[in-house]
């Protein structure tokens, strides 16, 4: 897909997802689990993918957990793994601090191992306070138990004029009992406190894109998440395809609603997109844009839906009519009827 073309709609495809790109760059939390748990379906459609021939890399803006600890966890689920299948924004973030400050420098860590075990990887010695003299302040998810003060050592230190990373800036993170404040929350919390802003590493920003490919070797990937704002705007960013799977965060009525950054090559329900081909959706404004048994175009200021089959064949074509009408912009055709007739 070229940062230069506006896509206004999603594409087809006649080979099954997992043998026409050779690598899977799959985002974790709501797309391979949520709260620790395996999505739906996500585990026999990895294992299937892999058997197919498709890479599977795991890359992740949660800086939480070191690679190993990631590989374990994703073995137990039933999808064995190696530290060197994940790519977190810890690793991302942690190289673009040594590129900036010299080697053995000490750096203020505000977040959990991951972070700590990835500037180690790079030679630089993690700090717990502001008076440690470091040379930077990198700030990623720490889960829940994070104390208050840690954000007070980074608004002390940034105050100073110590240069402050960020490994992402989510606002929130799925889990088991719902959506939750992420390491983007925590980011504005310091940003209050110091009117200062951080270099960000994660997706969608490039330096988790060249992380990706440098640790992958990826020749043909397809980036996999379900958050249109990093998944997604990442692969704009690095110029490859997308799909876009709605067991996380994103829900139709956004999907209809982005904007080119944020719209996916492909939508599916679930990983089980990866081992099939991708409907086309065909059509133009004036004679309605088809996908499956639907029609779907956009009438008196609302998105219109005919005919019937499958949920997700109407939200592709109601997807070309709303992306079309939209141009370079957000569609704001109202969409509440015609989602209602798919069950959403």
């Amino acid at each position: 897909m070229s940062r230069l073309r506006v896509r206004n709609r999603p594409d087809g495809s006649g080979d099954a997802l997992c043998t026409a790109y050779d690598t899977a760059l799959l985002d974790l939390d709501g797309v391979v689990y949520a709260g620790g748990e395996a999505v739906a379906h996500a585990v026999p459609s990895l294992l299937a993918a892999r058997d197919a021939g498709m890479r599977l890399a795991y890359v992740t803006n949660n800086a939480l957990r070191p690679p190993d600890a990631v590989a374990r966890h994703l073995t137990e689920l039933g999808v064995p793994a190696v530290a060197g299948d994940v790519i977190t924004s810890a690793q991302a973030v942690a190289r673009l601090i040594a590129e900036r400050v010299p080697a053995g420098a000490r750096v203020l860590v505000i977040g959990g191992e991951g972070l700590r075990l990835a500037l180690r990887e790079r030679g630089l010695v993690p700090v717990e306070s502001a008076d440690d003299d470091p040379a930077a302040v990198v700030q990623g998810y720490g889960g829940p138990e994070l104390p208050w003060g840690r954000f007070a050592e980074a608004s002390y230190a940034i105050r100073r004029g110590v240069p402050w990373f960020a490994s992402n800036t989510d606002l929130t993170i799925p889990g088991a009992r719902g959506i939750g404040p992420g390491n983007g929350a925590a980011v504005e919390v310091v940003r209050i406190a110091t009117g200062a802003e951080p270099e960000v590493a994660g997706k969608p920003l490039p330096p988790m894109h060249r992380e990706t490919v440098l640790r992958t070797g990826a020749r043909r990937p397809l980036v996999v998440g379900d958050r249109l704002d990093t998944d997604i705007e990442g692969a704009f960013n690095g110029d490859v395809d997308s799909l876009l799977v709605l067991t996380g965060v994103t829900d139709p009525a956004q999907l209809l609603a982005a904007e080119p950054p944020h719209r996916p090559t492909y939508v599916d329900a679930d990983l089980r997109g990866l081992l099939t081909g991708q409907p086309e959706v065909t059509g133009d404004p004036a004679a309605g844009f088809g996908c499956g048994g639907w029609t779907a175009s956009v009438r008196d200021g609302g998105l219109v839906l005919d005919g019937e089959g499958q949920a997700l064949d109407g939200l592709r074509a109601l997807s070309a009519a709303a992306w079309t009408d939209a141009g370079e912009g957000a569609c704001t055709a109202a969409a509440d009827k015609a989602l209602a007739r798919l069950g959403w």
